[in-house]
């Protein structure tokens, strides 16, 4: 009898590996590895994974080079804090002032702080200039008094693929105005989308924001991700 051929199955073949699952208020969480990927998902719904980051650094980039250049050391506000990107290139930024993270998964918290992602996002969790709220985006928004120079928000697939229902109050007329209300004067309004939105950038401009635009960020197939952007004027 000839030997048995070996076996090269690695962990992609196989398929996905679940690391964590609990249940939140919102739903059912998980962190998946595939390979060499880690992966968030919400209520079965693919939200991220640690393959590529480009769209969330865009999103920070983007949110800074469009304030004004005599802002100095400008606050952001990152909303979501996903598999951290958006916080460890905020972080690596020495322009940037205060950097609070809002992010209402307590699970999502604590795979950064103590488990899996915190490869990520170890480095930037130890600046001082960093700080993560356990809270809803939507409610913080609305009733914070804190002001800031730059929204920089990823908490759904986009303005119209939203992870839970009560997301979608946030690109409402209400919510926007919210947004704007947290804004200082000439500060931006930087939202991460999987899809374009026409409807979302007109949403914006009624809302009273100037200079509302979308820059893309190719993808490897389908449509490219976009990061809204608008302007608080005085």
């Amino acid at each position: 009898m000839s030997a048995p051929a070996p076996d090269f199955a690695t962990a992609s073949d196989l398929g996905p590996v679940t690391l964590d699952r609990r249940d939140g208020p919102h739903g059912e969480i998980v962190l998946r590895r595939r390979g060499e990927r880690l992966e968030i998902i919400a209520n079965g719904c693919f939200l991220m994974d640690t393959s590529d980051g480009r769209s969330e650094r865009l999103l920070i980039d983007a949110a800074l080079a469009a304030l004004p250049e005599e802002r100095h050391r400008p606050d952001v506000l990152v909303g979501g804090l996903g598999v951290g990107f958006s916080l460890a290139h905020a972080a690596a930024e020495p322009r940037w002032g205060r950097i609070v993270v809002v992010e209402r998964e307590r699970a999502v918290i604590d795979w950064h702080r103590d488990g899996p992602l915190r490869r990520i996002s170890g480095a930037a969790l130890a600046d001082p200039r960093a700080v993560i709220l356990h809270t809803d985006l939507v409610e913080y928004l609305r009733t914070t008094t804190d002001r800031y120079d730059a929204l920089c928000l990823d908490i759904d697939n986009g303005p119209e693929w939203t992870v839970t229902e009560d997301n979608e109050s946030l690109y409402s007329p209400d919510g926007l105005a919210a947004c704007r209300a947290r804004l200082n004067p000439g500060g931006v309004l930087a939202v991460w989308s999987a899809n374009p939105s026409p409807a979302f950038a007109e949403a914006l401009g009624n809302a009273g924001f100037s200079g509302v635009r979308a820059e893309e960020i190719q993808v490897a197939r389908g449509v490219p991700d976009v990061v809204h952007l608008a302007v608080r004027t005085a």
